[in-house]
């Protein structure tokens, strides 16, 4: 049986309550912070959507688009091809610059330090004055994993060794298929690494495949200490008559994704970095699955989207950032 609240131990109670109440900090009585200030980064359109522009029509249309910069594919099938970042990464970004927009990062294939195209790439973005590279990925055979996570981890860290070199910043990607989708078992070898030069590239859509509510933010938590770029996309789960449920990428802020969530998350962190626009969702008759352009003359409609998504985008970044 509980005591019976007397009238005196009722107003002992009652007078340390609004006690603690006018002398505890503000932050441990849940009063929300005052917003940050804007968000400073460059919002990057990932070039991967539109292989068959240019380097100067992307520019252009980029920024007609609204973006500040460019996620510049440096792979096979991008705008540069590897065996010819030294004589041809220069040329794209001096197009891309020229019409007043940055090249903040690089989207690679690399998962070796040791391949012929590595040093080249890596030294060129760096005379370049390019801060960010994306490497390419690791995949699991399920054969051995712990083994496969160790022989993955070895060549990821050769690679920050040769961006730290030539002074570039790695961002390890969370992509749902590979080594890393769930960021944990990257992180132990992450760990190991100087952060100023390795950090994550962290992608809330992949983050919520793979780990569902919950666990895209305990994910989010493990990297924020040392996130170096984000990517933005969303989907929503599907089911289909012949292979089940899958994700669906669609429009930013008509899926799956918590953006109300992450992004002020972001805010709390102060960061700044690049934040790259994907769309891997088809649009009939205009692209793909993958959100591919299915023609050059298709182009400009995917554009047109990429400008919907990122007024969205900038919209849910504005309110995180600064509460409005």
């Amino acid at each position: 049986m509980k005591e019976p609240l007397s009238r005196r131990r009722f107003l002992r109670v009652s007078s340390a309550a609004a006690w603690a109440a006018g002398t505890f900090p503000l932050s441990v009585r849940s009063t929300p912070r005052p917003p940050r200030g804007p968000y400073r980064g460059t919002y990057a359109f990932f070039s991967k959507v539109v292989p068959q522009m240019n380097w100067r029509d992307l520019a252009k249309s980029a920024k007609a688009a609204g973006f500040g910069g460019i996620d510049l594919t440096v792979r096979r099938g991008g705008h540069v091809m590897p065996q010819r970042a030294a004589e041809d990464l220069p040329k794209a970004v001096a197009a891309i610059r020229a019409e007043g927009l940055a090249v903040p990062m690089i989207t690679t294939e690399l998962t070796s330090a040791e391949h012929p195209t590595a040093v080249p790439i890596i030294s060129t973005a760096s005379e370049l004055a390019i801060p960010y590279m994306k490497p390419g990925y690791y995949r699991y055979k399920f054969i051995d994993v712990r083994k496969e996570l160790e022989e993955a981890s070895n060549q990821f860290r050769g690679v920050v060794e040769l961006a730290e070199k030539y002074r570039v910043q790695v961002g390890f990607h969370n992509d749902d298929s590979f080594v890393g989708s769930q960021t944990w078992d990257i992180a132990r070898v992450m760990d190991t690494l100087d952060a100023k030069w390795a950090g994550y590239y962290y992608d809330l859509e992949n983050a919520t495949i793979v780990g569902g509510d919950e666990g895209w933010r305990i994910a989010a938590s493990l990297a924020m200490p040392r996130l170096k770029m984000v990517g933005a996309k969303d989907f929503h789960w599907q089911k289909t008559e012949t292979k089940g449920w899958l994700a669906k990428g669609c429009p930013i802020g008509q899926g799956m994704c918590n953006y109300k969530k992450f992004l002020p998350m972001l805010a709390e962190a102060d960061f700044h970095g690049p934040i790259s626009l994907h769309m891997e969702y088809s649009i009939p008759g205009v692209s793909d699955d993958e959100g591919i352009a299915l023609s050059r003359e298709k182009d400009d409609e995917v554009m047109a989207a990429a400008k919907q998504n990122l007024d969205t985008l900038k919209a849910l970044v504005r309110e995180a950032y600064e509460g409005a």
